[in-house]
């Protein structure tokens, strides 16, 4: 016991003494690289020219195949979105299995399996790897296309779009893509509504047949599997594969500006802006340039949160919550685009801020501090991403597709820890280019346009649809001497005309819909002059929400609370029966705001301003005066929240026409709900409204 008191005693000594010895004024010197042990692969080769790589694993009994076809982008046109759809076809059935008979085998061996327009992928416990296997090859060599499953992948992706058009993150990438691509070409060709609807099955299934080719195929195997094993499977699964010559594509290669330009999505109701600055970049897959350039981006926006972006515009200046830059390689042609969400009122500041920032990279030199932690964050997540067994075996896949050295990934680490600032700043000067960029900014045009002009070398705003089409808004000027009045009058004879309104009552309104798999029963109950209630039915969610001319309420979940602010107000001029006939009297001013692009339709748009100060958006079609879209934008405890309502297929009721088609614009992506009657002075009674 004493021995062990005194050997104690001495452990302590040692470690006061050293501790006492250590200058802490001094920053510890960086280690050196830590190894990093990534597996060599073994190869081989099919007849069929199905090229076959083994990363030998036994840590765990696991073993994952990653199938790749390395065709060239194919521009897909009016055309666009069959590719992918081929792709989710793959996984619908085969000639001997249906979708459901493949669920159920992939489910019974715990195993994953997804298919894509350039590959499949699958892994399962190494006993159930003949199991995989014959799945997986049936798939890839036997896949059946059939309308009815085209048709429910058309509809989630036209439900997707009616998403995405409204979304301010999805409106920014298309118009991002766009701008720096070209719309003819494939990374920046757009998928619209249009063009999904135009998709065959004989397109899908051309595209299958022309490239799920062996030839042009790379089969990684990562696991518990030796290269003997992988061979004789991969023979026996694949070796009837046939080859096939493939279509190989061209594209001329998207150029930076030589000048600065400004691109505007106006987006009316927008209280903050979505802020891109981007340009394609000349970075091939394997360019020396790849691993510096991508500690630049690091040290500039690229995720750690001493970044010079999220520092400047978050840290220091309040402007966003965060702050950020991409700079991508890519084997055709790579891109850099930084990005944040602002305010209205400082979006013209934050841009500035940006572009001195991407100065600054080009200009100075980084300190070694920041320059380290760079290479600390890198390292710590090029070290994370070696736990997945898809990592190793993309990393074998991108040595052959990009000629890469054998022992690239060997020395990735070894060759970032070796990076100087003086590489940094060369770097940036090659590939940071604020001068040549697109300044991407989807907002409200009337708040933010004025103030981004100074960005443009031609004190010139461009504007782009959602789709990155340009145009001219002052081509769509408003006839002259039109007034917001004469578009609601146009609007309110389009629908049956004054006197048969005022002859509505009641109006009781049954709609059918579903999000997210979930079905939707709504009636919304209104009598004249301003009450009303709506019952939402969701199956295990049920919510009411009542106004009885006065107060408001709503109920669920067996709570009820009242409807303040915003809400109050926004259900008080909902249940207003022909509320344009009530604007002066409820101190609603109307004003025509402009003529715009809804979904490729001229719409005027008619701003209201309620008491409060708070604005609607209303859209009537230029040509029928019938009104296709309402924007509102709601405080409450949580947030705001903007509403959008799109308004189509109207049929008469009584003299009146209603539209039997509303598509709302959720967080939770869009509700379309089907009217399935309209009911006209059913006599509804007072006590209906009542709110307790």
């Amino acid at each position: 016991m004493k021995n062990k008191v005194f050997i104690s005693i001495l452990i302590l000594m040692f470690a006061v003494s050293a501790f006492a010895q250590l200058d802490r004024s001094k920053r510890p010197e960086p280690g050196p690289a830590p190894t990093i042990n990534i597996g060599d692969y073994e190869s081989f080769q099919l007849e069929n020219g199905l090229k076959v790589f083994v990363i030998e694993n036994d840590k765990l009994p696991r073993v994952s195949f990653s199938l790749v076809i390395d065709r060239d982008p194919i521009l897909e046109g009016e055309n666009g979105g069959y590719v992918t759809f081929a792709g989710q076809l793959m996984r619908t059935g085969t000639e001997t299995r249906t979708k459901d008979q493949i669920d159920e085998e992939i489910d019974f061996i715990g195993a994953s399996f997804n298919t894509s327009a350039t590959g499949v992928f699958g892994s399962s416990l190494k006993k159930h790897t003949e199991k995989l296997l014959d799945v997986m090859s049936d798939v890839v060599l036997n896949a059946k296309f059939q309308e009815e499953e085209l048709e429910k992948i058309r509809k989630q992706t036209l439900s997707g779009l009616a998403y995405q058009k409204n979304d301010p993150g999805s409106i920014m990438s298309n118009v991002r893509k766009a701008l720096t691509y070209g719309l003819d070409h494939p990374y920046g060709e757009q998928m619209t509504e249009e063009t999904v609807n135009s998709v065959t099955l004989e397109m899908c299934s051309n595209y299958y047949n022309d490239y799920f080719v062996p030839n042009i195929a790379y089969l990684a195997i990562v696991g518990d599997i030796s290269k003997s094993e992988a061979e004789e499977l991969v023979n026996k699964y694949f070796g009837s594969w046939k080859g096939k010559t493939v279509d190989q594509f061209t594209y001329e290669t998207p150029k930076a500006p030589l000048i600065r330009k400004v691109a505007l999505v106006d987006r009316p109701n927008s209280v903050q802006s979505v802020i891109n600055i981007a340009y394609p970049v000349d970075l091939p897959k394997g360019d020396p340039d790849v691993i510096p350039s991508s500690l630049a981006n690091t040290i500039l926006g690229g995720g750690i949160f001493s970044a010079r972006l999220i520092s400047n515009l978050r840290e220091d200046k309040g402007y966003t919550y965060g702050a950020y830059s991409r700079l991508a390689s890519d084997k055709l042609v790579g891109t850099f685009y930084a990005y944040c969400q602002a305010r209205n009122i400082v979006t013209d500041s934050a841009v500035t801020e940006f572009l001195n920032e991407m100065k600054r990279m080009r200009s100075e030199k980084v300190d070694d501090e920041l320059l380290q932690l760079a290479k600390n964050y890198q390292t710590g997540s090029f070290s994370r991403s070696l736990e997945s067994p898809q990592t190793i075996a993309s990393f074998a896949l991108n040595i052959e597709r990009y000629n890469l050295p054998k022992d690239y990934y060997k020395n990735y680490l070894k060759n970032l820890n070796a990076v100087t600032s003086d590489e940094i700043l060369a770097v940036s000067k090659k590939y940071i280019k604020p001068n040549n960029s697109y300044v991407i900014v989807v907002g409200n045009a009337e708040e933010v346009a004025d103030g981004l002009k100074k960005f443009s070398v031609n004190g010139k705003v461009e504007f782009y649809d959602i789709n990155g089409n340009e145009y001219d808004p002052a081509a769509k000027a408003i006839p002259e001497g039109m007034t917001a009045a004469d578009v609601i009058d146009n609007y309110v004879e389009a629908i049956g005309g004054k006197t048969n309104l005022e002859k509505v009552e009641d109006v009781t309104t049954k709609m059918t819909g579903k999000v997210q798999n979930i079905e939707l029963k709504v009636i919304t109950y209104r009598k004249a002059p301003n009450k009303s209630f709506t019952d939402l039915d969701a199956g295990v969610m049920k919510q009411e929400i009542k106004f009885d001319g006065t107060k408001g309420s709503q109920s669920g979940m067996g709570q009820v609370m009242m409807l303040e602010g915003d809400m109050l107000e926004m259900i008080k001029m909902q249940s207003t029966m022909n509320i344009y006939f009530h604007y002066d009297e409820l101190g609603i001013k109307s004003e025509l705001t402009g003529l715009k692009d809804v979904d490729g339709t001229d719409a005027y748009e008619v701003t209201l301003t309620f008491p409060s100060g708070k604005k609607w958006l209303n859209y009537y079609d230029a040509e029928t005066g019938l009104k296709i879209r309402e924007v509102s934008t709601t405080e409450t405890a949580q947030g705001s929240f903007t509403q959008t309502v799109d308004y189509s297929d109207y049929k008469e009721a009584n003299g009146v026409k209603y539209p039997f088609k509303l598509t709302q614009q959720m967080g939770m992506g869009p509700i379309e709900l089907e009217v399935t009657s309209v009911e006209i002075n059913t006599g509804l009674e007072d006590s209906l409204f009542d709110v307790e």
